[in-house]
């Protein structure tokens, strides 16, 4: 079944994609006639223009097209998107694992190397973390994928960023009831009210919360979610907007873990025996807020303002063993006594994880228009803050219970702050020819105040001393593109930026003696793309090819007993090409195709004291597949019957730097179904779908470098959801 399926996507792909190569030949040769479609406009790259003039991989997906699904994961969402690999772990407490050309694939939790915002709201913390769970679908409008060099218009990232957008209050007031149910005792519950306003002085809204449960696809793989979101629009007499945003989620999640490939092949639902007695969870309770407001002031000058705050609180048990203290391990072969073992050293930071953090920052930038002829100006000024409490304990007690909070073993202050000024320019030199530039100075302050010392009981173990230290990371970042307008159906651009990465207050938690690992040094990246848009009769076609050259990359060094450490790849090459389109094939039927090929190697040897664990020049970066290919028809009328199927294919990901071992490739079929009434004040959809339709044995997610050996995180087989939604207008 495997070997029959695993060919189907990628075929499909390229019989697409032929077509739509030759799509300018016939555009040329057939009728004068004029085609009108849709203008898609673009937000990402600050410029306002369209999809077409946009001179960057930048992909626009309306959420209103993906609402026969459950409505919990981004992934839901964001499958078609080229360059962009998300996996689901199947696994709450770790959220899903993100990654866009090859940036941000050794993240073991959260996001890395990706920026994400809500509504121009960062969810990405000062540190370069990010998070999905505090996104709503319930309430999204709009997704914006940004990839390749002019993400560096962000800062603090190398891959890319994700935009999501929020719906505005329209119409009248309205409320809307769903509910949801799925395999594994999956179930959703949400609530949505929003309306619309006619009065400069009342703001419209949309107001939405929704509660989620499962008892997981895996033992030990349980969680509880609640997430509630609010949006507050006012258009003011003036011309201005202002935007109030209100999040708070509620995650409670056990944490099923990694399995080695013979115990995925022996039973992928399993968790390891042994780890049970640790009950490995997160709880994770995040509150956020921001307001953004825009005013223009005349034809030519146009401010905006961004501001926001948020308090985040993590506490997670970890499967970290107790250990041995050094006098019941003897001595070494040289006669010396040997040093206590995990959390019996007094190095170790304790198998509990306990932070909270406060965070806060602006944004603020001015937008001159036609100063100078045919040109578009903007100058800003971003500001982030963040200041960390964390606390390590022991995950046993005096009675030798796990997965409990037992001693302090760390306690910590940490702080950080970033002041980036930045400009944008974009120049109309000659009428089909348009020049884009950006330049950010990108600078990170950390520091880091311990407030823990404990003395060693036995000769052969450290002292736990004052790992209290600081650090600065800065780097110029400057952009440029240039489009060439080939006629008003096709546009070329080729672009240049040079990106910057820090490492995040988690990588930089623990180092391999447990201090913090100020060693590590920010990646910094040279990004080039090549790039091919057309919009026409036959569709909205995408070609690029890019390549990245990083230094000092920010790679895993391994996880051991639940604990994840960071290091630097002195040097790694990513390059690839994605190809996409899209059309309205026939009345209300769409079509959309997508492929990447991504060869991401390290481009330098990593020299190790073991021979078997040196690094060579040309091995894949882990957690990277080199192809992905998706393609997907849908029947989508505003009313009626509707239904979808989709194909994905994705390559294999090998598990470690000296790719030992690789989760295989696989093939995901997805089918769904739907209908929406509409009468008078009432809307009523329902809806059903099968994922996994052939019901594929494969790995959803790896954990790269995993020291045990537990790379695998098995994903479900063939599994439903279906649901109902009720809404009612005043």
């Amino acid at each position: 079944m495997q070997g029959k399926y695993h060919l189907m996507p990628i075929n499909m792909t390229l019989l697409c994609l032929t077509a739509c190569i030759c799509q300018n030949l016939y555009a040329e040769t057939g009728s004068t006639e004029p085609v009108l479609l849709p203008t898609l406009k673009i937000e990402a790259t600050r410029t306002d223009t369209d999809w077409l003039q946009t001179p960057a991989s930048v992909y626009r997906i309306d959420q209103n097209k993906n609402e026969n699904n459950l409505g919990v994961n981004l992934s839901e969402t964001l499958k078609g998107v080229p360059g962009l690999q998300l996996n689901n772990r199947e696994n709450y407490a770790q959220d899903l694992q993100i990654s866009m050309r090859g940036f941000g694939a050794r993240s073991t939790f959260g996001v890395r190397g990706i920026r994400l915002y809500v509504d121009g709201i960062p969810a990405t913390m000062p540190d370069g973390q990010g998070q999905t769970s505090n996104i709503d679908l319930s309430s999204l409008d709009h997704i914006e994928v940004l990839g390749g060099p002019f993400s560096s218009l962000y800062g603090n990232s190398s891959g890319g960023t994700i935009l999501t957008t929020t719906k505005e209050g329209e119409g009248r007031d309205s409320i809307q009831l769903g509910y949801s149910r799925g395999s594994h005792n999956k179930g959703r519950a949400d609530i949505v009210l929003q309306g619309g306003t006619d009065q400069a002085n009342e703001p419209s809204y949309v107001i939405s919360s929704s509660y989620f449960d499962t008892d997981g696809y895996r033992e030990h793989s349980a969680a509880k979610k609640v997430l509630s979101n609010a949006k507050l629009t006012w258009d003011l007499d003036d011309g201005s907007k202002v935007n109030w945003i209100v999040n708070h989620v509620d995650i409670n999640a056990d944490d099923p873990q990694g399995l080695t490939r013979v115990q995925w092949k022996a039973n992928p639902k399993q968790q390891v025996p042994f780890l049970k007695q640790f009950d490995v969870r997160k709880e994770i309770n995040q509150t956020q807020t921001g307001l953004t407001w825009s005013k223009p002031i005349n034809d030519q000058h146009e401010i905006y303002g961004m501001v926001y705050a948020g308090h985040r609180e993590v506490t997670q048990y970890q499967s970290i063993p107790k250990g041995v203290a050094s006098p019941d391990l003897g001595l070494d072969d040289n006669g010396n006594p040997q040093p206590s073992t995990s959390q019996m050293n007094p190095r170790h930071a304790g198998g509990v994880i306990d932070f909270s953090r406060d965070y806060y920052g602006t944004d603020l930038r001015w937008t001159g228009k036609d100063l100078l002829p045919n040109t578009r100006l903007t100058a800003g000024l971003a500001f982030d803050y963040m200041d960390e409490n964390r606390q390590g304990y022991e995950n046993f007690d005096a009675n030798n219970q796990f997965g409990v909070k037992g001693n302090l073993r760390r306690d910590e202050k940490n702080t950080l702050w970033n002041l980036d000024p930045y400009l944008q320019a974009s120049w109309s030199f000659l009428p089909n020819w348009t020049l884009d530039t950006g330049l950010r100075y990108s600078n990170v302050h950390y520091e880091s105040k311990d407030a823990y010392f404990k003395a060693a009981e036995y000769s052969a173990d450290q002292d736990n001393g004052d790992d209290s230290g600081k650090t600065d990371y800065d780097k110029v970042l400057p952009s440029a593109a240039l489009t060439w307008k080939i006629n008003d159906q096709l546009n070329a651009y080729a672009s240049y930026a040079k990106g910057f990465e820090t490492p995040t207050f988690t990588e930089m938690a623990y180092s391999k003696n447990d201090g913090m690992n100020f060693d590590l040094k920010p990646a910094t990246s040279d990004n080039y793309e090549l790039g091919l848009k057309s919009q026409n009769q036959l569709g909205n076609f995408t070609a690029a090819i890019f390549q990245s050259n990083t230094q000092d990359d920010i790679v895993s060094a391994g996880t051991e007993n639940g604990r994840a450490t960071y290091r630097n790849a002195d040097k790694t090459l990513r390059k690839g090409l994605e190809l996409s389109w899209n059309r309205n094939l026939w009345r209300d039927l769409q079509a959309q195709a997508s492929y990447s090929f991504i060869d991401a190697t390290f481009d330098s040897d990593i020299s190790n004291t073991d021979p078997a664990k040196v690094v060579a020049k040309g091995n894949y970066i882990p957690g990277v597949a080199k192809n992905q290919a998706f393609v997907a028809l849908a029947w989508q009328p505003e009313t009626g019957f509707n239904a979808g199927l989709d194909v994905r294919y994705i390559d294999k990901l090998y598990v470690d730097d000296i790719n030992s071992d690789a989760a295989p490739s696989y093939t995901l079929t997805s089918a769904n179904i739907g209908y929406v009434w509409k009468n008078a004040d009432w809307k009523v959809r329902t809806f059903a779908r099968v994922d996994n339709l052939f019901d594929e044995d494969y790995v959803g997610s790896i954990i790269v470098n995993d020291g045990n050996g537990r790379f695998f995180e098995p994903a479900d087989g063939v599994n439903w959801s279906a649901g109902l939604s009720l809404t009612k207008a005043f």
